[in-house]
């Protein structure tokens, strides 16, 4: 098939055409694609306080830029969640990639605080296409190992956000510390465009109606089945939480270590801010079982943002960037255990579509909270705004581990 005929969701005359790839050099696609488009998501990350220097940007401003991205995100994974059901994920997967240049070229060139906006919600628009299309494309392609399908997911999304930060950092010290990045970037998204265009997809797993194609595109209110309500609910809240953190470390977090620790290096910013990403991410390669990993993991995650807090208010660096690696690491094995639990019990037809929605609240996180921060910083100061965040978000995660404890304990206690 075509790209253009899957755009239509016509079948294309039978061929042999095109890159019969492996099922290796399809993981690697899939995982490719949406690993650096999160990359470019988040190299703003260590140039939030250049901007806000050289545009005149308030912290409510860069709340508001980081807040755009993530609403964007949410509103297209609500509207186009499953339609790489329909369309197949190879089209989904270019759509989203040439989405993403368009997002980077304008945020890189913004003069205002409207351009940046625009751009950073592009750029959400193009990892909502990806993120349905990229981890049913991974669970298509592992059918008999589900959970390594789910541990590729996570590896390639959490390593792409952590990994932005740093690379931002890194190639902001380049001529056009704004722009430098995304340069680079730009060249790096584009030569995704051959695999893809070349490659010999698969047909979309759901084919419409002939007589009305394009009415399975039409937006559809999020539902889930009965078997995996409880596993998605668990996964969403996990989600919201974790990522009320994650967004705090994208956003504000880079002018807050640098005032904790006097320093104004970006590449240092950067790397500060990816850890509890790249700790995330790293901890996918760790097999841990066991009914007891969610509510250990969460209850890690919330000591660690208390004590994120108390890093700060001590200025103390070493506790900052072991309570930032624990943070990550007890996120990183909740969130896997709970968002396989649900994958596994998600019927094919509906993947792309379910787990959407579980991102559409998991991003929610990293929007709702962080304006709300943005706002007190601005009310009471960016020092007592986070004291204030980061102890409401360690208490939620320990009620939270506290709940999943309960339920863990159960089965033992009734046989």
């Amino acid at each position: 098939m075509t790209v253009f005929s899957e755009l239509r969701m016509r079948p294309a005359t039978a061929t042999h055409a095109g890159w019969n790839a492996s099922t290796t050099a399809r993981l690697v696609i899939s995982g490719a694609v949406i690993f650096i488009l999160l990359v470019g998501a988040n190299l703003a990350t260590p140039l939030y306080p250049l901007l806000q220097s050289s545009l005149g940007l308030s912290s409510l401003d860069v709340t508001a830029a980081f807040a755009s991205y993530v609403l964007a995100l949410v509103g297209t994974l609500l509207v186009a969640g499953h339609w790489s059901d329909h369309i197949g994920r190879r089209a989904a997967l270019l759509v989203a990639v040439l989405t993403g240049l368009a997002g980077g070229w304008i945020f890189a060139e913004a003069q205002s605080l409207a351009a940046l906006c625009a751009g950073r919600a592009l750029q959400g628009t193009a990892v909502a296409l990806a993120t349905g299309a990229s981890a049913a494309a991974l669970r298509e392609l592992l059918p008999s190992r589900p959970e390594w399908a789910s541990r590729f997911t996570l590896l390639a999304s959490s390593g792409g956000v952590a990994a932005g930060p740093v690379i931002g950092g890194l190639l902001s010290l380049l001529p056009g510390a704004t722009t430098a990045p995304y340069v680079v970037h730009s060249l790096l998204l584009a030569g995704l465009l051959v695999p893809l265009y070349l490659i010999r997809a698969r047909p979309a797993i759901v084919a419409p109606a002939p007589t009305r194609p394009l009415h399975a595109l039409a937006p559809r209110r999020p539902s889930v089945s009965r078997l995996a309500r409880g596993a998605f609910w668990l996964a969403s809240g996990v989600g919201f939480l974790s990522f009320a953190v994650f967004g705090f470390s994208l956003s504000l977090a880079p002018g807050y270590f640098a005032q904790v620790l006097a320093t104004d290096s970006r590449p240092l910013i950067g790397i500060l801010a990816g850890l509890p990403l790249g700790a995330s991410a790293l901890s996918q390669l760790v097999t841990v079982r066991g009914r007891f990993t969610v509510p250990a993991g969460l209850a890690v995650l919330g000591v660690s943002v208390v004590m994120l807090g108390a890093a700060g208010a001590w200025h103390n660096p070493a506790l900052l960037v072991a309570a930032a690696v624990a943070a990550g690491v007890g996120q990183g094995l909740a969130f896997r255990t709970v968002f396989n639990d649900v994958a596994a019990r998600v019927e094919p037809a509906r993947h792309a579509q379910i787990i959407s929605t579980v991102y559409v609240i998991t991003y929610l996180g990293s929007a709702v909270p962080v304006l709300g921060l943005g706002w007190a910083s601005a009310a009471v100061g960016m020092g007592a705004a986070v004291q204030g965040f980061v102890l409401v978000c360690g208490a939620a995660a320990l009620v939270l581990s506290a709940a999943t404890l309960v339920q863990a304990v159960r089965p033992r206690a009734a046989v």
